[in-house]
């Protein structure tokens, strides 16, 4: 009896210091694990690695209804094709949801070649998390199993990415939200800001900032760039083009473009602004589009969105 309790306790202190690691998630990412000692995120993809080892954990977020279909799939013949054999299935419950751990190795592996390889799909209302591990033979030493178990059931789901971790991700600052929500982020690339839709409105006004490469040198041509950009924007149709100028902005070339059209869904009238501003090797465009009764409320603040884009 006093042997069984000592084992208990036992238990219980080595659960709360596995408790005590802490999750690490990558940056704009909702998934994240404890990594195994020695593996550090990955500069490259979403994920932990060790270069030097060539050990890596990547992370990947799926839709939701993804792990019902990894569910009814034929896991071991899927990855059979692709020259990986199955050892061990496994289902698992987690803080997140229903999940599934497969174990299998490379048919051909040697020192050089990934060793092992496991892949752990974790369901959660928001998504579907999938984790893979990758571990070659020489490394196993220094990366046993029970290590990358225990980190690839450490899997947890935050319920959103902090504001201040997102805008991180863009190649520019964003300084001024001007009362917009944040909507989807593209990663080095662009940012769209939005408003909920107002009673009666079709739809909301909003603003999308990306850094487009390249740039125009030629004072004389960028009137033309910025009506081959516009005529890019998606969903509008009847569109007047009501405005051409260029402009001086933070002591930069700028140009703006002001139209009129119809949301291409649902019909509505729109005003929309189009503003390019030229830098050395890039330039940034920003689109904003609003029901035309709003507009005279919504272009200070997209001025104020575009007055607070800085370079980083």
């Amino acid at each position: 009896m006093v042997r069984a309790c000592w084992a208990f306790l036992i238990l219980v202190a080595l659960s709360a210091m596995a408790g005590a690691a802490e999750v690490t998630y990558p940056p704009g990412s909702r998934i994240g694990i404890v990594p195994p000692p020695g593996l550090n995120l990955s500069q490259t993809f979403p994920g932990f690695e060790d270069r030097e080892k060539n050990v890596s954990i990547l992370l990947t977020a799926l839709p939701p209804g993804a792990y019902a279909e990894f569910e009814k799939a034929n896991r071991a013949e899927d990855l059979r094709r692709e020259g990986i054999v199955v050892e061990t299935q496994e289902m698992l419950t987690l803080p997140s949801g229903k999940a599934f751990l497969v174990i299998a190795h490379d048919a051909d592996a040697g020192a050089s070649k990934v060793g092992r390889t496991w892949l752990l799909a974790g369901s959660s209302p928001a998504l579907t998390a999938l984790v893979t591990a990758r571990v070659p033979e020489a490394a196993r030493d220094a990366y046993p199993d029970a290590a990358i178990r225990a980190s690839l059931v450490s899997l947890m789901v935050r319920q959103e990415v902090p504001v201040d971790e997102q805008l991180a991700l863009l190649p520019f600052k964003v300084k001024e939200l001007a009362g917009f929500r944040i909507g989807p982020i593209f990663p080095g690339r662009a940012i769209v800001l939005t408003d909920v839709p107002g009673q009666g409105e079709k739809m909301a006004s909003s603003i999308v900032v990306t850094l487009l490469p390249g740039t125009a040198d030629e004072t004389e041509g960028r009137d033309e760039l910025a009506r081959n950009i516009f005529s890019s924007i998606p969903n509008l149709k009847e569109v007047r083009i009501t405005e051409l100028q260029q402009l001086r902005l933070s002591g930069g070339q700028a140009h703006e473009l002001m139209a009129t059209a119809k949301e291409a869904d649902n019909g509505a009238d729109v005003s929309v602004v189009q503003w390019l501003l030229f830098g050395s090797s890039a330039s940034l465009h920003l689109v904003g589009v609003a029901p035309t009764a709003a507009w005279t409320q919504a272009y200070p603040r997209f001025r104020s969105v575009r007055d607070g884009i800085e370079p980083k």
